[in-house]
């Protein structure tokens, strides 16, 4: 199952492509430091085509939508060949049509309502959004005290840094963090995929370093 393929990464960079020509050097840049699943957001009109040209072109690449939060997006993203998708936020309208299609759905949420809807939808992974804002590692742990026995896992994203990602892959239930700081604006803006690249073999020097230990 795709979210393994998440479990396994541990870090998912969070991308927000506005030039669609640096897609897939940008993809390439971050599998070869050791990153291969990649959540491009549809918060730009060329995410679809930025997620087709990567699953053409860098074969090494598991492939997500991200901020997908209607059904035309949820159907864009399948047809570029998402092989899962990611909400900010909890939409049982948005949820369902992705089943119906076969879709694995990631979506967000920040209280025990939410997560407690979301497992009545038969999930079992969420994206806790926006981490830090929310109450961060403290929070999801509490949210565990309660939830723990329904073996749900989480995938923190928003505040998530290379200076507290450690706290946050330290439980268990804590599958990966998605991040956008491994991608920084500038760098992506000039091109610079080398210091790209270097921050993604930190961050994935960093799970293996948090799953050695």
């Amino acid at each position: 199952m795709v979210f393994e393929k998440f479990a396994k990464a541990g870090i998912i960079p969070v991308i927000v492509i506005e030039d669609v020509e640096k897609a897939v050097p940008l993809a390439k840049a971050l599998v070869a430091g050791g990153l291969d699943v990649l959540e491009v957001t549809f918060r730009t009109a060329c995410a679809a085509e930025a997620i087709s040209r990567i699953k053409r072109e860098v074969p090494g690449a598991v492939l997500a939508a991200g901020t997908v939060l209607t059904k035309e997006q949820l159907s864009a993203a399948r047809l570029a060949g998402a092989e899962a998708c990611v909400a900010p936020g909890f939409d049982p309208a948005i949820v369902r049509a992705a089943q119906e299609i076969g879709m694995p759905f990631c979506p967000g949420v920040a209280s025990a309502s939410e997560l407690s809807q979301a497992l009545s939808m038969g999930l079992k992974m969420v994206k806790f959004f926006p981490a830090e804002s929310a109450g961060g590692v403290k929070y999801i742990k509490d949210l565990l005290g309660a939830f723990r026995w329904t073996g749900v896992k989480f995938m923190p994203t928003g505040g998530v840094k290379a200076s507290n990602v450690a706290d946050y892959l330290a439980v268990p239930e804590i599958v990966c963090c998605g991040g956008t700081w491994i991608v920084p604006k500038d760098a992506l803006a000039a091109g610079d995929f080398a210091k790209i690249e270097s921050l993604a073999k930190e961050a994935s020097d960093t799970v293996r370093r948090i799953r050695n230990a």
